[in-house]
This record gives C-alpha cells, structure tokens and sequence, in this order.
C-alpha cells in the first residue's frame, strides 16, 4: 500500500452568491458528508485529500480511503457545492467529480498528484459534473514524483 495525496487548488471561485444560492461553500466530500469547507469567495483554495493505492489481484492499481467513492475501475472525488447558511446545516446543490483515471502513471506509487483549476463554470456557476482532460491536468510533484 502507498499514500497519494492529491491536492487540487481552486481559483476564480463564483463567490457566496450564486443565481439563487446564498451563503455558498465548496469543500471535498468524505464518505457522504462535506469536509474541509471553505466560502465560495476565497481568492483560492487548496484541498488536499488522503488516497490509499493499493494493487488489485489482477496487477492494477486501485484507490481506496474515506473520500473515494465508485467502483473499482471508475474511482473518483468529489468537490461538494452547497448553501451553509450561519447557524444552519450545509445542503448540496452540485458537485464535481475528478476521476482517478485520469491521474497521471506512477501516481499509484505514491506521493503527491496535482491539479490546478478554476471552479466557475461559464454560466458563473460552481463547476459541477465530470472534471475530465483538457480541463484539468493532473502533475506528479514533490520528493516522490515519477517522471
């Protein structure tokens, strides 16, 4: 077993006020609940989430730990959207997905594997739905990158 960390830095957030969402929040999403929560106007973000890989029977790789969700073969995680007003309880209204997939190789050796972005939409919403190349790119970095 080895440790990824993957750190996705998010830039030109769409702020607290969204179309009709007020008091805006954007943070990862361990098993079904929101973590690492940050206001939707912060200059930048930077989650940084725990991934255990592992090695399949078969030979692959494979990504296991509190923030992967799907099946063996389309494991993903996601940034979570929703309102948090203060006093209240945070309710999602999107997500988006980034597929482990897409990781570059020799992310599953370990290390750290990441991506920067922005997360509004061209509608000026929060980006939501599948993540997928061109729109991220995915880089190993640090003392235990692969090249």
């Amino acid at each position: 077993m080895a440790r990824l960390t993957l750190r996705i830095i998010g830039r030109e957030l769409p702020g607290r006020t969204c179309g009709e969402y007020r008091d805006v929040q954007v943070g990862t999403q361990r098993g079904r609940e929101p973590d690492q929560l940050v206001p939707a106007d912060a200059a930048e973000v930077v989650f940084e989430i725990p991934v255990e890989t592992v090695t399949a029977a078969d030979g692959t790789a494979d990504f296991r730990g509190p923030y992967v969700q799907g099946p063996r073969g389309a494991r993903f995680v996601y940034l979570t959207w929703g309102e948090f007003p203060p006093g209240g309880e945070f309710t999602m209204f999107r997500r988006a997905k980034f597929h482990l997939a897409d990781l570059p190789e020799g992310a599953a050796a370990g290390g750290v594997a990441e991506t920067s972005l922005g997360l509004t939409d061209d509608t000026g919403m929060p980006l939501c739905a599948g993540t997928r190349p061109p729109r991220i790119a995915w880089r190993l970095t640090g003392a235990d990158a692969v090249s």
